[in-house]
């Protein structure tokens, strides 16, 4: 579940968004004890905490620590307050693992992705297709790592990497290239949602994974050895 947008240690309340956010993160919380248990591992793929600084997130991950299960972390637009790994490490705590141009090895898969970037259009600036070839480069990075571990590759990103208007991307061919399983991304809300695409495209399976669109229930993804 990406686009938690907690805001426990600052003025940031979800509900100015409209209703749909209203209690948001008691939902989240609810919904997670009824369906997460210590053994699981929760991918939360962005967007994380509304905190500017790093002592304004505590609060947040103080509320991520206290419910059940691995988290696996990954930067989103919104995360201001996340800088280096290392220190992004050592806020969170154990219960954390930090995806940032590495891969993480679980049981039966290997977590690999990208914050990843908008998709090339008309109005990108020079500044977004530097950034854009910067994500690019840190997925590839990512996703050589996994290689390595020989294991299938599920992708988190928080920008999609294909939409319903623009079907490939640098991301797409990519995630194709290194045969990914399975892609999960967050970033689109409200109106957006009709823009996300769900289901299998060139052999990867994609789905959207923002809060407000899975009703703030945590989407599952079953894995089994092989």
């Amino acid at each position: 579940m990406a686009d938690l947008h907690l805001s426990f240690g600052t003025n940031k309340p979800m509900d100015v968004f409209g209703a749909t956010w209203e209690r948001h993160a008691e939902r989240i919380e609810r919904a997670w004890r009824e369906q997460i248990a210590d053994e699981d591992v929760v991918l939360i793929p962005g967007d994380i905490s509304w905190a500017m600084r790093e002592n304004e997130a505590l609060p947040d991950f103080a509320f991520l620590t206290s419910l059940p299960g691995r988290k696996i972390l990954l930067r989103g637009n919104h995360d201001y307050w996340w800088s280096t790994k290392r220190k992004v490490e050592k806020l969170a705590g154990s219960d954390f693992s930090v995806l940032q141009n590495n891969a993480i090895p679980l049981a039966y898969v290997t977590i690999v992705g990208t914050r990843g970037w908008d998709l090339p259009h008309s109005k990108m600036t020079a500044e977004d297709h530097t950034i854009y070839r910067r994500e690019v480069e840190r997925l590839r990075l990512s996703l050589e790592a996994g290689k390595k571990m020989d294991k299938p590759l599920i992708a988190m990103m928080h920008y999609p990497p294909i939409t319903r208007h623009v079907r490939e991307s640098e991301f797409s061919k990519l995630l194709e290239a290194y045969n990914v399983k399975l892609c999960v991304y967050g970033h689109l809300h409200g109106n957006a949602h009709q823009t996300r695409v769900e289901g299998i495209v060139r052999n990867v399976d994609y789905h959207l994974v923002a809060a407000d669109f899975l009703k703030f229930s945590p989407l599952q993804l079953a894995f089994h050895s092989p």
